[in-house]
């Protein structure tokens, strides 16, 4: 409905312009805005406060030809302006049945636009390293990352997921070092244990697999124990294989797939990080100063300048990292969009700096960034650490055997990224109005249970009668649900171009609970025939956008709590 009103605006803007009233050159900004009192309207516009100056007349004056000059509308019944030149917009009650037939007609694709119009964009998120099971804070970033893909795809884009991850660096020789040491029979509280080596139960599983021989496969790679305790090699190669493939257990587990996998390794093996260093001093923008190689990042608006060489000739993080970038800007993504922890925002200015250094005709700000904060798990009010399978951290896999796929899925994307997030276990159990999740999926199988009940009155809904008879929806909750229902595709748009899915779970709470209200004030199954059928053809446009609501968060939409 707010499209369509702006669009009633625009085509009125485009008469004034023909009258001269407004300039030739007038590029308003058309906003449409919810009130929050009804008596002022459905939704109001501030375009003639914007545009007075332009057409050198005070905002009521223009605001009454702004109205005289709108075309006529069937979901509008009529305008007032208000205060210094506000204009308010009701709906009209056929605006409710044009609407309630959009949705029943687009079903699951209500709410889906072309905004991409089939551009490449690339998603990367998750991105662990294979050193031990992932954790809440991976699975935040596994959540909004799989969102936010959903969002790309329904709002027309072509979208790659994509998992990096480093399969040699120190952490995965700190790896190797560990397994190789409870292969040779020593534990944790062993003296010769490796200073940095890792504790995790999972360390005693790795290494029993490996000297049984077996083979692990994840989706990107594979490897057979050699069950040698002295070959550190095959036991690296065994150990990243086998952690990739728990790694994929816990994603499958949570509903979340990848199309490629790339290894940071790759990377120095074939030449890129090399290649993209000597781009960078072949460009200018680097110098040498006490051993060590410098970027010159201050050229690009960082505080600084960085190294990326050190003085032992090991390359600095971020370099890679450039390099990374390089090759998905030579794949061809339009965007790019990394979903990282909030950990990698200093990495943010260096890397761009970077890539507007290789002068490749990168756009400035690419790539796009996704930042979330961790997340605390609580329990009875207390912080909840430790995990049997990691040792010093809550693994995703006991928060999805603790709550459930849906909950801890909706929990993890529910609020703002970059926003500190408190898992409440026992909130996320509970089946109450407290808990979100089950508030909103009961929603959607309350209206399941109106058409079981249907079926057991031997009672049916005629589709076509209950369209017919929408104009018995005179209620003002009903008109209120429709208006909501109304808003799910510029939410679903606001969602996608500001990369934030927790407005899609905000939009979905309300929905649930004006439908409650509704279900629980007024009576569906009456024996009104045209009133029933009307009152369950709005039950079914709400069921359709729960769902597909629902769905865009990777969350199941029951029939059947």
């Amino acid at each position: 409905m707010k499209q369509h009103i702006a669009d009633l605006i625009s085509t009125a803007l485009t008469t004034l312009i023909d009258e001269g009233t407004l300039p030739a050159d007038t590029q308003p900004k058309i906003m449409v805005e919810n009130t929050r009192d009804k008596s002022h309207g459905d939704f109001a516009s501030n375009i003639a406060l914007t545009l007075a100056k332009a057409a050198k007349c005070n905002p009521r004056e223009l605001s009454q030809k702004i109205c005289a000059a709108l075309p006529a509308s069937d979901n509008v019944e009529k305008t007032e302006i208000a205060g210094p030149g506000f204009i308010n917009f009701f709906v009209s009650d056929a605006s409710t049945g044009n609407l309630i037939k959009t949705i029943l007609q687009h079903k699951s694709n209500y709410g889906r636009n072309n905004d991409g119009a089939g551009k490449k964009v690339q998603i990367e998120f998750v991105s662990a390293n294979p050193t031990g099971p992932l954790h809440i804070g991976h699975g935040r970033g596994a959540a909004v990352g799989d969102c936010l893909s959903r969002l790309m795809e329904a709002t027309g884009w072509d979208v790659t997921r994509e998992f990096y991850y480093n399969d040699a660096g120190q952490q995965i020789h700190n790896l190797a070092l560990s397994v190789q040491a409870r292969c040779k029979g020593l534990t944790p509280e062993d003296p010769s244990w490796p200073e940095d080596g890792y504790r995790g139960g999972y360390i005693t599983d790795l290494a029993e697999s490996f000297m049984r021989g077996d083979t692990v496969t994840s989706e990107d790679q594979s490897f057979t124990g050699t069950k040698d305790a002295d070959d550190i090699e095959a036991i690296r190669h065994f150990a990243v294989a086998y952690l990739r493939h728990e790694q994929d257990l816990d994603l499958k587990a949570f509903g979340v797939d990848f199309d490629v996998y790339f290894l940071e390794s790759s990377l120095y093996t074939e030449g890129k990080v090399e290649e993209t260093v000597q781009t960078l001093i072949k460009n200018g923008y680097t110098y040498e100063e006490g051993g060590a190689l410098w970027l010159r990042t201050t050229d690009f608006g960082d505080d600084k300048d960085r190294v990326m060489r050190k003085t032992d000739g090991g390359y600095t993080y971020f370099v890679p990292d450039v390099a990374y970038h390089m090759n998905k800007w030579q794949r061809g993504f339009d965007t790019v969009i990394n979903e990282q922890g909030a950990d990698h925002h200093s990495t943010i200015t260096r890397v761009r700096a970077g890539l507007q250094a290789l002068d490749a005709g990168i756009p400035k700000g690419w790539p796009d960034y996704v930042l979330h904060q961790m997340a605390t798990v609580m329990r009875g009010g207390e912080e909840v650490k430790i995990s049997k399978r990691a040792g010093s951290y809550l693994t995703l896999r006991d928060l999805i055997d603790e709550v459930g796929r849906d909950a801890t899925r909706f929990f993890l994307a529910a609020r703002k990224s970059d926003s500190h997030l408190n898992f409440d276990i026992d909130l996320a159990r509970s089946e109450s109005a407290d808990n979100p999740v089950y508030y909103i999926q009961y929603a959607h199988a309350r209206v399941c249970s109106i058409f079981r009940k249907l079926e057991q009155n031997n009672q049916q809904w005629d589709e076509a009668t209950g369209q017919a008879a929408l104009g018995r929806l005179e209620l003002e909750s009903e008109k209120r649900l429709t208006i909501k229902l109304g808003r799910y595709p510029e939410v679903v748009k606001r969602a996608a171009d500001g990369r934030e899915p927790h407005l899609i779970a905000t939009y979905l709470y309300e929905l649930a609970s004006d439908f409650h209200t509704y279900y629980n004030s007024e009576k569906t199954l009456v024996e009104d025939t045209d009133l029933r059928n009307a009152r369950l053809t709005l039950a079914v446009a709400v069921r359709h956008v729960l769902a597909n609501g629902l769905d865009l968060l990777g969350v199941n939409a029951p029939d059947l709590m």
